[in-house]
């Protein structure tokens, strides 16, 4: 039996297969640099949080740096 249309030859392209996806590698990291980098990480953001927090609080005060003067004698 004949699927195709009559008189028309069927395509003599050869296609390569699709190439196969690229299974990504997972690497396991040591636990403890792990650790030792969340503790870094939640350091800096308590410190840059405590940070901005007296700026606001100073700045609420009424507190600024141009509020003194700095004489510097010789």
């Amino acid at each position: 039996m004949n699927l195709g249309s009559p008189g028309v030859p069927g395509s003599r392209i050869r296609r390569e297969p699709p190439p196969q996806a690229k299974v990504a590698k997972l690497e396991l990291r040591d636990p403890e640099e792990r650790d030792r980098q969340a503790v870094i990480v939640g350091i800096l953001v308590f410190a840059l949080a405590l940070v901005i927090i007296i700026a606001g609080v100073s700045s609420f005060a009424g507190w600024t740096p141009r509020s003194y003067t700095i004489r510097i004698e010789q």
